[in-house]
This record gives C-alpha cells, sequence and structure tokens, in this order.
C-alpha cells in the first residue's frame, strides 16, 4: 500500500514522504494512530493544505520530547527479581514493567515507545532505548539484580552471573579422565591393574618362604643340641 507520512518514521521516511508499506502495517499501525494517510490525490491535496500545521505540531512535540530526554537519558532503575544461580530470572523484565518502573519515577511514556524486541530473562546492567519522538530517543540502563545489594555490587561493575549450563557440563566433562587420557593404549589400564595384584601376591609369597626358611633353621639348630 502506498501512504503519505504525517511524521517522520524510522526506517521508512521523512514527514511528507510517500512511500510503500505491507497493507497489514498500514491497516494496523500506520493509519489507526494518525501517523499516515493512503496516498491519493485527495489526501495528497490535503496533506499539503496542513503540512504547516503538521510541521509546527511536529515541532512542538520534539521540543517537549527533548526537555523530558535531558532528565531521562541515561538514567539507571533497578528491578529487583527472583533468579537462579546462574542470574536466570523465573520470570522476565517486560516492556511493560519498565513503564511502570518509569512511571514511578514521574515519566509518562507508553509501552510501543519501549524498544525491547525479547523481554529480558538473566540479571544484570541493560540498556533500553526509549523512543520518546520519532527524532528523539533516551537511553537508560535497567539493572536487574536479585537485591538491592546485588544491584549496588552490579553498578559497581561486578558480574554475578555464573558460568552457563554448558561451562559447567564442558567442566565435568574435563573432570571425568578417560582411559584413553591416562594411557597411550587402553590395555595399559587393564596391565597395571593386573601388575598390581602381582606385586601383591609376590610379597606374600616371599613372606611365607621367610616364615618356612626360618622354621628351618630352628629345626637344624635342635637337630645340633641334640647330637
Amino acid at each position: 500500500m502506498d501512504i503519505i507520512l504525517l511524521e517522520r518514521i524510522a526506517k521508512l521516511g521523512q514527514m511528507g514522504d510517500t512511500v510503500t508499506v505491507k497493507d497489514g502495517f498500514a491497516r494496523n499501525f500506520l493509519l489507526p494512530q494518525g501517523k499516515a494517510l493512503r496516498a491519493n490525490k485527495a489526501n495528497m491535496a490535503h496533506f499539503e493544505s496542513q503540512r504547516a500545521h503538521l510541521e509546527a505540531r511536529n515541532l512542538e512535540r520534539k521540543n517537549e520530547a527533548s526537555a523530558v530526554s535531558e532528565k531521562l537519558n541515561g538514567n539507571t532503575y533497578v528491578a529487583v527479581r527472583s533468579a537462579g544461580e546462574t542470574g536466570q530470572l523465573y520470570g522476565s523484565v517486560a516492556a511493560r514493567d519498565i513503564v511502570a518502573t518509569l512511571e514511578e519515577n514521574g515519566f509518562s511514556v507508553a509501552r510501543n515507545q519501549i524498544e525491547l524486541r525479547t523481554p529480558i530473562k538473566v540479571i544484570g546492567l541493560h540498556t533500553v532505548i526509549i523512543a520518546l519522538h520519532p527524532e528523539v530517543e533516551s537511553e537508560i540502563v535497567m539493572n536487574v539484580a536479585r537485591s538491592e545489594d546485588e544491584a549496588v555490587r552490579q553498578a559497581a561493575g561486578e558480574d554475578l552471573t555464573s558460568r552457563d549450563a554448558f561451562d559447567v557440563v564442558d567442566e565435568a566433562e574435563e573432570d571425568e579422565l578417560s582411559i584413553e587420557d591416562v594411557f597411550e593404549n587402553p590395555e595399559d589400564a587393564d596391565l597395571a591393574d593386573l601388575s598390581g595384584e602381582d606385586d601383591a601376591e609376590q610379597a606374600a609369597d616371599n613372606a611365607e618362604a621367610e616364615v618356612e626358611m626360618a622354621a628351618d633353621a630352628d629345626a637344624d639348630a635342635e637337630d645340633e643340641a641334640n647330637k
């Protein structure tokens, strides 16, 4: 569908541009929210008659957004959530949670202004973009931690996430050495075990022989005494 943009749309164009978009995107988002008009002669004429008003309104909104951005940009907000030892959250921090956090701190934004493709699912410091206006963005940091104390430690640069499951598995595999890791030939392991058993048996035989030799010596001494 061809449309006329009534404001700047990222990756599409500037106000007044005629662009082609997918029908669903136009019908479900751009047209209902007053961001565009269907591209035809009547709407083009209407836009041109309203251009000055639209540009003035856009400038006003841009200035308001810039003022908010000066207060919001670079701020860090803490979200305490339950998480496992690896830092994986049992839940998540989604756009609605960020909206609620900002509202608690005096900033009013809509969910569609939070540029978060997927919810946050692990503790740590997460940068989030807030689109306050088509031409004004703010960048905040969500400090997601298991406690306020951990949030302070994370803010100081400490990494509180442990190695992931794959690292743990790799370490376990390294600890469990195979026969091939110990001997060049697996048969050597059996030979070593047998060698140990042979040594033990030989020692027993030697001890038994020594006892018999001592007994024979005593018998010989007794015979000499009787003569």
